[in-house]
C-alpha cells in the first residue's frame, strides 16, 4: 500500500483491569509504550484513538496525535473507523492498521508485517497469526485459532477463525494475532455491514468479513505479543521492557 496510516484505539473501560491504557509501565503509561511501537515501525503516521481526555493527554504529552471519538462504539473497528475519517478526511491514507491498544512490548517488525498481504489486490484485510507451542493452548478457548491455505512464503489465505481446536489432525496450529490492516474501502465496508451470524456465535468480529465473502490474508510471525489483560499480565510487561525486551 502507499500510504498507510497506524490508528490504536485505546478506551478506560476495560473490565478486568481498569484504567490499563494509563497504567505505568517503568517511565511511561501503557498507551505510550504501544504507541512508542506503532511509530518504530516506520510504516505511517500513528493516531491513538480514544474516548478518553485522559488517554489523549498521555499521547499528546508525548508529542503524538491523538483524535477523539464517540464513546458509544460497538466495536473497535467502529472506533478506528471514525478516527481515521476525522484525522483524514480527504482520504489521502489508503490502507488503515489496527494495533491493539494492550500491546506494550509488541514487535514493531510484526507491524509492518502486516501490509506485507496487501501488496496482492485480491486481499481485502491482513492479519498476523503464530504457531501455538504450549500444549494447553491448543484446547484454549481464549487462543483464537486461525485456519487457512498456503499462498506464499510465511502467507494463508484465511479460511475460518474460530475458539474451538482446529483444524482436526496431525500438524500446526495458529494463534491469531488481532492486529489487522485493512484497505480502507474494506474497512468502510465491514464496520458498515451488521454483526454476522458466526461472528455472534463464536464472538469474533473477523468472522464478519469471512462471511461476507471478504478476503482475508494471515502472515505467519514467530512470537505471540503479549496482551495485557490481567495485573498478572501488567506484570509481566513491565518486567520485559525493564530487562529491554
Amino acid at each position: 500500500m502507499s500510504d498507510p496510516v497506524v490508528v490504536i484505539p485505546a478506551r478506560l473501560a476495560a473490565t478486568r483491569l481498569p484504567g490499563k491504557p494509563l497504567a505505568m509501565i517503568g517511565d511511561a503509561p501503557m498507551i505510550v509504550h504501544v504507541w512508542r511501537r506503532a511509530e518504530e515501525a516506520g510504516i505511517g503516521p500513528v493516531v491513538v484513538a480514544t474516548d478518553a481526555p485522559e488517554i489523549a493527554a498521555a499521547i499528546e504529552g508525548v508529542g503524538g496525535i491523538a483524535i477523539m471519538t464517540r464513546a458509544d462504539h460497538p466495536s473497535g473497528s467502529d472506533r478506528i473507523f471514525e478516527a481515521v475519517e476525522l484525522f483524514d478526511p480527504e482520504g489521502r491514507h489508503d490502507a488503515v492498521v489496527n494495533v491493539q491498544g494492550d500491546l506494550p512490548t509488541i514487535d514493531p517488525r510484526i507491524i509492518a508485517d502486516s501490509l506485507i498481504p496487501l501488496s496482492d489486490p485480491a486481499v481485502d484485510i491482513a492479519t498476523l497469526a503464530s504457531v501455538i507451542v504450549r500444549e494447553e493452548e491448543r484446547t484454549a478457548t481464549h487462543v483464537v485459532k486461525a485456519i487457512g491455505t498456503p499462498v506464499a512464503a510465511r502467507r494463508l489465505r484465511a479460511l475460518y477463525f474460530t475458539r474451538a481446536t482446529a483444524p482436526w489432525g496431525e500438524g500446526d496450529l495458529l494463534h491469531h494475532i488481532g492486529l489487522y490492516a485493512y484497505r480502507r474501502r474494506a474497512l468502510a465496508r465491514f464496520v458498515a455491514m451488521p454483526p454476522s451470524p458466526l461472528e455472534q456465535r463464536e464472538k469474533l468480529e473477523q468472522l464478519r468479513a469471512i462471511e461476507a465473502g471478504m478476503r482475508i490474508d494471515i502472515i505467519r510471525v514467530d512470537t505471540v505479543p503479549l496482551g495485557v489483560d490481567t495485573q498478572e499480565d501488567l506484570e509481566r510487561a513491565r518486567a520485559m521492557l525493564a530487562g529491554g525486551h
